[in-house]
Formats: structure tokens, sequence, C-alpha cells
């Protein structure tokens, strides 16, 4: 998969296992394979997507070229994690549009075509997992909201996971309670696009936090960016990308705001995302919550976000705070929990099992999600196995070897 950071293609590779006899299914991670983006493919990515004007003949381009990075770094992972022996591919995509509009989403759009990675990995490919959702009445988001409540089941208190890619999403298991899943608001999205503004596009994002750390918020234009923006005060579920949350965004909001110096700005929408993830936690009790992402990699983002949910330094929680943890605690490691998710979520399609949480998603009802695209070999379906999973354990070290 890649996110909307849209940097680098993550594969991960794991052994998954029903057991009918209670209902767990069990994976066992390989490990993870991680390739950036060509410069020209990113490059034509970054000027296709919204609010860029674009053409059939280039999002026609896109998909291609997306698709044939997808199937070099499926066959890489399979070769390298798998031996060569893989049995599925499942594809996330890039999403380059959701459309969003009243608090509804009406259609989404991933780019990767399948049949270029069937080709280059041999292997049935499930891809388009999004859109079955939002055809039912969903978000189409968090689709990872099932396999986060299969981890969080049992866990004491109301657990939550957090993914802080370049849009932060929360999934909430409340006591006794429906759980909730929805996108908090902008992860690293403001914060890469202003890096990238101010490096003239030398640098993509803020390394190990290091301009936050040298900054001070600057609260008036904090306050700003939180009481002008009305998605933070939608019902949810809710979802948004980065057809809101751009540069041309950020410019906007940022007029009249007289000099600010770089590292201020910087800390300044650092503190953003973790305030508008907190705020989300916040009326929800959550007593500890799970973090993953690329957003995990920036301690200055950690920090304000243990601050915000007022933990101590040791990142304990108590009576009046949330703990905040790191998703290898569950057994999936930050930076690929993502690309296991999906992993799960095609095992789910190729047995006909739902791979939606419709409580979450707000979809009608559980759906199997996703197109599947034969591969060079005679395609078999497994049996169905009679009934969803309920937990998802993860077996063998908590952290799989990582390949970059």
């Amino acid at each position: 998969m890649s996110g909307t950071s849209y940097d680098a293609v993550d594969a991960a590779a794991a052994d998954l296992e029903l057991s009918p006899e209670d209902g767990t299914l069990r994976l066992e991670p390989l490990g993870l394979v991680s390739e950036p983006y060509p410069a020209d493919v990113r490059e034509a990515l970054a000027a296709a997507l919204p609010p860029a004007a674009t053409t059939l003949a280039e999002v026609c381009r896109l998909d291609t070229r997306i698709g044939q990075v997808f199937g070099a770094v499926a066959a890489r992972a399979d070769r390298e994690l798998c031996a060569g022996r893989a049995h599925l591919v499942a594809s996330h995509g890039q999403t380059v549009y959701h459309w969003a509009e009243d608090g509804r989403v009406h259609g989404t759009l991933q780019l990767g075509e399948p049949a270029w990675i069937a080709e280059r990995s041999g292997c049935p490919v499930v891809s388009g997992f999004r859109p079955r959702d939002v055809a039912a009445g969903g978000q189409g988001a968090p689709l990872v909201s099932l396999i986060d409540l299969m981890l969080l089941r049992g866990r004491p208190g109301v657990p939550a996971a957090l993914n802080i890619g370049g849009i932060a999403n929360v999934t909430v298991l409340p006591a006794g309670g429906d759980p909730v899943a929805f996108d908090t608001g902008p992860g690293n999205a403001l914060i890469d696009a202003a890096v990238r503004e101010l490096s003239a596009g030398r640098l993509a994002y803020d390394a190990d936090g290091a301009l936050a750390a040298a900054g001070r918020v600057h609260e008036g234009l904090l306050e700003r960016l939180l009481s002008g923006e009305p998605y933070y005060r939608l019902p949810i579920p809710r979802t948004t990308g980065k057809e809101l949350f751009h540069a041309g965004y950020l410019r906007a909001r940022l007029a009249g705001c007289g000099e600010l110096r770089p590292q201020d700005l910087v800390a300044t929408l650092t503190r953003l995302t973790a305030r508008t993830v907190a705020d989300a936690l916040r009326p929800l009790a959550a007593t500890e919550v799970f973090v993953s992402g690329g957003g995990v990699r920036n301690p200055a983002l950690m920090a304000m976000l243990r601050d915000e949910l007022r933990n101590g330094a040791d990142g304990a929680g108590g009576a009046d705070g949330t703990a905040v943890r790191g998703s290898q605690e569950l057994g999936l490691p930050a930076e690929a929990k993502e690309a296991y998710a999906f992993a799960v979520l095609g095992y789910l399609t190729l047995h006909g099992l739902p791979g939606n949480a419709p409580g979450c998603t707000g979809a009608a009802g559980p759906r199997v999600l996703g197109s599947l695209t034969p591969g060079n070999r005679p395609l078999r379906l497994p049996a169905h196995p009679g009934r969803a999973p309920r937990a998802l354990t993860v077996r063998g070290p908590a952290t799989a070897r990582a390949a970059v």
C-alpha cells in the first residue's frame, strides 16, 4: 500500500490461518519491504492531486505507472519474505480522490491497475477495497477499523488505535458500547506541506521533528486553524483527505498572519495534529491508545500528543489521562501495521468474508470488499469458513524484520 503521504510503497508479508474452533485469525508477520516511489512518478502524482487540474490521459498514465511500481514491490516481497510461495496479493492502491460532501462520501478513487501486479507477481490480486463500503452508504474509511477492533477486543478500559499518516484516524472500543472509527483531521499532511514549501521542495517532511522541537506554537494561528475548519465539528463517522488538507489550504489560512518563523509554523501545525487527535479521543474517554504510522517517527509530535492527552513524562496514563503506546505492543510494528491490515482484508475477501465494520464506517451492513484479478495460475477459491473471525492474534516476534 501507499498512504496519503505518497512517499513510498510498503509491502508486508504475513502467514494467516483462521481457527474454526474459536474464530480467531492468527497472523504471523514475515516482514516488510518498502521502496520510495520513483521521482518522476511521485512528481507526476503530486502534480495531479486535487486541487490541481489534470487530464484523463494523465490519470491513465498514473494508473499504469503506479500499478507497475506496486507489482515490482509485490514481486520483491514474495521473493525476499515468502521464498516465492506467496498465494495472494492485497493492494490498497494509491488514493487520489475521496469524494466527500456534506458529511457523506459519494465515491473514492485509488489508482494502481491490479493487472500489472498480477502479471509481475503471478499471484491473484484483491484490490479496490473501499468502493463497496461507500456503495453501501459507508465512508469507505477507516477500513483498518475492523482489524483494530479484532486486536483491541479483550483489552481493559476503553482502548483505541490511532494511525498517523498523511491523515490521522482512530478506532475506539468503548466499554459496553458500540465501536467508533473516523478520521480526526490532518496527520502529517499540513506539516509535510509546510516543510516542502519552506524548503522549496528540498525537504519532504520534518525529519525527527527537529523543526517543531526548535519552534514555539503560535497560539493565535492555532486557534484560527481550529475554529476556522468545519470538519472538526462534523458528526462521526467522518472522513477526509488531501482534497481538503493541502498546501493551498495552508496558504489561504496563513494569509494576514504576518511574519512567522519557519520553525514556529511547523511547531504550530504539529500541535494542531496533536490537538485534533486529543479532541477526538477525549469525549470517548479512551484509556489507552496504540499509535502507528509515520507520525510515530516524529518525537515532537508524540510529545505533544502525550501532553494533549495529559499523560506523565513516562507516558503512563491515569484517571485523567490516556496512555500512549506503540502498536508493536499489539504485535504489529508501527511502520507496517496498515500494510498488515490490508493483508488481512485481502484474506477475508478471498474467503468470502466481510471486511468492513459497518458500525465504524456507517455502511448499511457487513460487505465483502474488493475485486479479484486472477494471477498466472488457475484460480481456485478456498472454501467459505462458515463464520467471520472475531479476534486477531499475532504470533512470532512482536516486531517483524524490515528491509528498505
